[in-house]
């Protein structure tokens, strides 16, 4: 599955456009993580936790959009983005998504 924040793949044509794909998760805060980054916050420097975290979010969210443009038989993603938005207040959503295209 080749993915870009393009609207096109060099050396590609994109010869049908299945539509909208997406993949998100949820991550709620741990309590620990939080103590250890308020030090962090005093003394400054990387939040290691939080930074493995999202990583970690965001290739669960490519992960699930991959999965949902191949289930509609596509085998690229066009134009991918990413969006964040506040869930509660301990938790947040990772959105990824994008055009699923066939290419050749």
């Amino acid at each position: 599955m080749i993915i870009t924040t393009s609207d096109m793949i060099a050396g590609k044509t994109i010869k049908e456009s299945k539509g909208l794909v997406r993949g998100n998760t949820i991550r709620a805060r741990h309590v620990g993580h939080d103590l250890m980054a308020s030090l962090r916050g005093v003394v400054g420097g990387e939040i290691t936790d939080y930074t493995k975290m999202l990583a970690e979010s965001r290739e669960q969210a490519i992960d699930r959009m991959i999965e949902e443009a191949e289930s509609i038989g596509a085998n690229a993603v066009v134009g991918l983005r990413f969006s964040t938005s506040m869930i509660m207040q301990q938790a947040a959503e990772i959105l990824a998504y994008g055009t699923a295209v066939v290419i050749e």
